[in-house]
C-alpha cells in the first residue's frame, strides 16, 4: 500500500498529501499525519484515497469521540483537536480570500470560537431507512449509517423512531428540533402526505406528549398537525415565534454572536436605512429594527416573510417592512424606485448570489455585509464586488459547526 503525508486540510473533509508527484485527497486525517492509504479514484487533478492505517499520527489528531466515526460522514473533522479547528479554519478562509482579493488577511483569531464543540445543534436532520431506521450518510456515498444519539445534537433531541417506522417507505428524511422541553419533527416525504400518513402522523403526537407538532411536507405541500412553533432568542430580550420548518441557525450562541458582530458592521441604529436580502424570518432585520434602523427585508419563502412581519408588529417595529420576491426581482424593482439604503445586508443559501451583485452596486449602498457559510461562492461573489468599487474592510468568521470544515463568515465591503 502507498504512503502519504498530510500536508494541509480543505475546506471540505479532505486532507492533502502527495504521491508520485500527484496531489492526493484523503478523509478522516490531520495535518502532520503519515497514512497508509488505498487509492480508489483517479481524477483529473488529484487522486481520492482511502486511509488504511495511520502510520504516524499529526501532533493535532485524536480519537474521535464519537462511536459512529470514521463510517459516518456527518462530523468530518472530529480527528482533529477542537483549538486545531479553529487555527485551521482561519489559515484555509484567510489563504483562500486572500488569493481571492489580493489582500492579506491574518488568520490569527480571525474565527471566533463556539462556547462548545458538542450538544450545540438545536436541529438535526436525519436520514430514514427501512423498519424505522435513523442516521445520516456515510461519508462519499448514500448509504445509510445507523446511529442512537448524535454528540453535536442539542441535550434533549431524541430520536424520532417511531413517526420513522409509522411512515415508512414515503419518508426520506426527518427533522427534530428541539425548544426547551418541547419537539417538532419535519418529516420530508418521497410524496403528498395521504390520509393514512396524517392519522399515523396524529398517532404518534397523542402518544407522545413532549412532541409539540409534526410538518410534513412534499414539494409545495406542506401539512401541519399540532403546533409548529418554536421560540428562539435572536439577543438578549428580542426572541422571535417561528414555524420550526422555517430556516433558523442551528447554533444559537453562535448565531447571538454573530448578530451582534453584523448589527456593528452593518451601522444599525436610528434612523439608518437597511435592506436586507434573503432574510428569512428576520434573523438581522429585527435586531436591526429594534436599534431604530429602517429596515426592508425580502425573501422568496412567503411563510418566512409573514413570520418576520408578524413578529415585528408584535414588537411594534413599525420601521420594518418585509416583502416575499426573489432577490433578484426586488434589486430590480427597488432600482426602478430610486431606493438607496445606506447597508446592504444578505445571507443567501450556499450558491451564493453573483446575479446580485450588479443590482446591488448599483444601488450605491456605502456598505455591503455578506454572510455565508460557503468560502468559495463568497470569494466569486467578494470579486464581483470588489470589480465595481467596493473593498474588503472588514472580516470575521464564526465557528457555527465544530467539528466539521464548515463555517459562517461575514465580510463587511465598502464603497470607495
Amino acid at each position: 500500500m502507498p504512503e502519504i503525508e498530510i500536508t494541509a486540510m480543505t475546506f471540505g473533509p479532505y486532507g492533502v498529501g502527495r504521491l508520485d508527484g500527484k496531489t492526493v485527497m484523503a478523509p478522516n486525517c490531520v495535518p502532520g499525519d503519515r497514512l497508509e492509504v488505498a487509492i480508489e479514484s483517479e481524477r483529473r487533478d488529484y487522486l481520492l484515497a482511502r486511509p488504511i492505517a495511520v502510520i504516524r499520527p499529526g501532533p493535532d489528531r485524536r480519537t474521535p469521540p464519537c462511536p459512529f466515526l470514521p463510517r459516518c460522514g456527518g462530523c468530518d473533522w472530529q480527528a482533529i483537536a477542537y483549538p486545531a479547528q479553529v487555527r485551521l479554519k482561519g489559515e484555509i478562509i484567510a489563504a483562500e480570500l486572500g488569493r481571492a482579493l489580493g489582500v492579506t488577511l491574518d488568520p490569527a483569531r480571525l474565527v471566533e470560537p463556539a462556547p462548545a464543540e458538542f450538544g450545540y445543534r438545536s436541529r438535526i436532520r436525519l436520514k430514514a431507512g427501512p423498519g424505522g431506521k435513523l442516521g445520516f450518510n456515510q461519508l462519499g456515498s448514500n448509504r445509510l449509517v445507523e446511529i442512537d444519539r448524535c454528540m453535536v445534537a442539542a441535550e434533549g433531541i431524541r430520536l424520532p423512531h417511531r413517526l420513522a417506522a409509522a411512515l415508512g417507505r414515503n419518508l426520506d428524511t426527518i427533522e427534530v428540533v428541539r425548544d426547551g422541553g418541547r419537539e417538532v419533527l419535519i418529516a420530508h416525504l418521497t410524496r403528498a402526505p395521504a390520509a393514512i400518513d396524517l392519522a399515523r402522523a396524529r398517532e404518534v403526537i397523542a402518544a407522545d406528549g413532549a412532541i409539540a407538532g409534526i410538518v410534513m411536507r412534499s414539494g409545495r405541500t406542506r401539512e401541519v398537525i399540532g403546533d409548529p412553533a418554536i421560540t428562539i432568542e435572536l439577543e438578549p430580550a428580542l426572541e422571535i415565534t417561528v414555524d420550526a420548518d422555517l430556516f433558523s441557525q442551528v447554533n444559537h450562541a453562535q448565531n447571538r454572536r454573530l448578530i451582534a458582530f453584523v448589527m456593528e458592521a452593518a451601522g444599525a441604529r436610528e434612523e439608518a436605512r437597511i435592506l436586507d436580502l434573503f432574510c428569512g424570518a428576520g434573523n438581522f432585520s429585527l435586531p436591526a429594527a429594534r436599534r431604530g434602523a429602517e429596515v426592508t427585508g425580502v425573501d422568496s419563502e412567503p411563510l418566512a416573510v409573514a413570520a418576520a412581519a408578524a413578529n415585528a408588529r408584535r414588537m411594534g417595529f413599525d420601521r420594518a417592512r418585509f416583502s416575499a420576491m426573489k432577490a433578484t426581482e426586488t434589486a430590480a424593482f427597488l432600482l426602478r424606485a430610486r431606493y438607496r439604503p445606506a447597508t446592504v445586508i444578505l445571507d443567501p443559501p450556499r450558491a451564493g448570489a453573483p446575479d446580485l451583485m450588479d443590482p446591488i452596486a448599483k444601488l450605491g449602498a456605502r456598505a455591503v455585509i455578506y454572510v455565508s457559510c460557503n468560502l468559495t461562492t463568497l470569494a466569486r461573489d467578494l470579486r464581483a464586488l470588489a470589480a465595481r468599487g467596493y473593498r474588503l474592510e472588514n472580516l470575521r468568521a464564526f465557528d457555527f459547526f465544530p467539528n466539521t470544515h464548515h463555517a459562517e463568515i461575514v465580510a463587511r465591503a465598502v464603497l470607495t
